[in-house]
């Protein structure tokens, strides 16, 4: 037998990040990085056109434009994902704004160079579409490209011939390609996100059809045995003691039903612990079971309860099979407390990094933790290093309000 306990109290399960998440942060950083390759770049530019504009404009742009721009990548790294929209449209507005206020501030002298601003407009798209619903990002890129575009023909028009349309649509084309293709990115993360619901929500719904066959087979014995047989035995000829006898047996479990008081809504201890052998078992016939029962246990426990734990108790011994490697042994670990069951499945194979699993895959995300997740008051844990991995199942009685969490029984 194996001997390992999981460590400390575990905390409630957590989903693992959303794609559309994972993709605004990428996103983020990839806007932080092209301000920092710019900002590198405009810098000496900016401070040759300085004397172009108000001396207040420069460093108010400098500072609106790429301050937002890198606290919007500082911003990937909390936790609140809610942050990277938020700075998102700070920036595209600061850029915006700082591209109109140009106008007022600019001296009216000529130059031969375009404006710094003008240099990166699609970097503030990429902001935008961060930000915003795809319509509106596009409105506001082909406003700011315009902005941008103005403030050139404007400024070196005089003395470069500057052709404002071929550089519009140039600049539009250019930078909405960028836009289009963050647009589609982020689409596709709810696309995924959407869809990876989509099957939480058919494998829950395919444990729920299970669940109510199983229920209706056994509402159709019970018409048989109960029902079909008394009115069979009626028609016979025999005495009507025995006859009445089973009819009112009949009218008494059907009464059962009916207040919701019927034990075989329930399992005993016995039946408890032959439910999971069994589950557990059927997976990997020479795994090690044992259990313990608290002196205070309940008499009975709800059947549902203990078919979903027991469905998720035999799918993490068939992960364990699957991937744990040969010569792999496995024990599982029941303990029945007063109103609260646990589960320990351990085994001594080679151990991986939950944290590295693809998220999308439904063996542990739905068939473990999405099974327990759906069950009030039920909570799952997985931990695993090289060595071994050792998954906990846990139910309690919930309670009236707060999240579920794994207690020791």
């Amino acid at each position: 037998m194996i001997h390992r306990r999981p460590a400390g109290v575990a905390r409630p399960t957590t989903g693992p990040p959303s794609a559309a998440d994972r993709i605004h942060r990428v996103f983020g950083r990839f806007i932080c990085a092209g301000y920092l390759f710019y900002l590198l770049f405009v810098v000496p530019a900016a401070l040759a056109q300085e004397h172009l504009t108000a001396t207040w404009w420069m460093p108010c742009a400098l500072l609106a434009i790429f301050g937002t721009g890198i606290a919007l990548g500082v911003a990937t790294f909390v936790s609140d994902v809610r942050w990277i929209a938020r700075l998102a449209s700070a920036n595209a507005l600061a850029f915006l704004a700082a591209s109109i206020l140009w106008l007022p501030a600019w001296t009216g002298e000529a130059s031969t160079s375009t404006a710094w601003q003008s240099v990166f407009p699609g970097v503030a798209g990429l902001s935008a579409a961060a930000a915003w619903r795809p319509r509106v990002a596009l409105t506001y890129l082909a406003t700011v490209v315009f902005v941008v575009q103005g403030t050139n023909y404007l400024l070196v028009h005089d003395t470069t011939g500057y052709r404002f349309v071929p550089e519009l649509a140039f600049a539009l084309m250019f930078c909405g390609v960028f836009s289009a293709a963050a647009i589609v990115a982020f689409r596709t993360g709810h696309v995924l996100d959407s869809t990876v619901a989509d099957t939480e929500r058919s494998v829950v719904a395919a444990a729920t059809a299970a669940a109510r066959t199983v229920e209706r087979e056994r509402f159709d014995a019970l018409v048989h045995d109960q029902v079909m047989s008394t009115l069979l035995a009626s028609g016979r000829d025999t005495t009507d003691g025995p006859v009445a006898a089973q009819a009112r047996r009949a009218l008494e479990t059907f009464d059962s039903l009916r207040r919701g008081d019927d034990t075989d809504r329930s399992l005993d201890v016995e039946q408890v612990l032959a439910r999971f052998r069994s589950a557990v078992s059927d997976v990997d016939e020479d795994i090690d079971f044992t259990a313990c029962v608290s002196d205070a246990v309940s008499q009975y426990y709800p059947r549902e309860v203990i078919r979903t734990v027991a469905a998720a108790a035999a799918e993490a011994v068939r992960n364990s099979v699957r991937h744990a490697g040969a010569g792999t042994r496995r024990a599982v670990r029941v303990d029945l407390g007063p109103r609260s069951v646990r589960v320990i499945v351990v085994d001594d194979g080679h151990g991986f990094d939950p944290r590295a699993v693809d998220p999308h895959r439904m063996g542990i995300r739905a068939s473990i933790h999405g099974r327990m997740r759906a069950l009030a008051g039920g909570a799952s844990q997985i931990d695993s290093a090289p060595g071994g991995t050792t998954v906990t199942l846990a139910w309690s009685e919930p309670a009236p309000t707060g999240p579920a969490e794994l207690r020791a029984p």
